[in-house]
């Protein structure tokens, strides 16, 4: 069954939450592609991967580089369902639904106040399937995130 997290961006923009998430990913041995169709936000989260994180960098690449095999966080602006670095979740860090997602185990969809009424719609079409695990996370004032309505 197909996870899909919806992360409702309301204190920090993608770019301080996604490197926390990266490196629980990481962390646990797998890969993440992220997705990004803007150039803009794709630096951003680049930049964001080399310095937020206190031990240094999460190794990561660009898609279409020489290395992107072997990254275990791939950064592309469209979502490839193969992915060549074999990445087992997804992070639609642009807050945009792409139904391919649904083929990683995991599928985390950032999103911001600008994109709320589609995130709403993608829920409740994701609700209605019985081969969704739907989970919403909401930030507090503090920056802790915790699962809930």
């Amino acid at each position: 069954m197909a996870r899909v997290d919806f992360y409702r961006l309301t204190r920090d923009p993608v770019e301080r939450v996604l490197p926390a998430i990266a490196t629980r990913i990481v962390g646990n041995g797998d890969r993440l592609l992220v997705v990004a169709a803007s150039a803009m936000q794709r630096q951003a989260i680049d930049e964001a991967l080399w310095t937020l994180q206190p031990a240094g960098f999460l190794p990561h690449g660009h898609a279409g580089s020489p290395d992107e095999a072997v990254e275990p966080i791939l950064l592309s602006g469209t979502l490839d369902a193969s992915p060549p670095n074999g990445a087992t979740h997804i992070a639609l860090a642009d807050g945009e639904w792409r139904e391919d997602a649904l083929g990683f185990d995991r599928t985390f969809l950032l999103f911001d106040n600008s994109r709320i009424d589609d995130a709403r719609a993608t829920w409740r079409a994701l609700a209605a399937r019985e081969d969704v695990d739907n989970r919403f996370w909401k930030q507090d004032d503090r920056g802790r995130w915790s699962e809930g309505p």
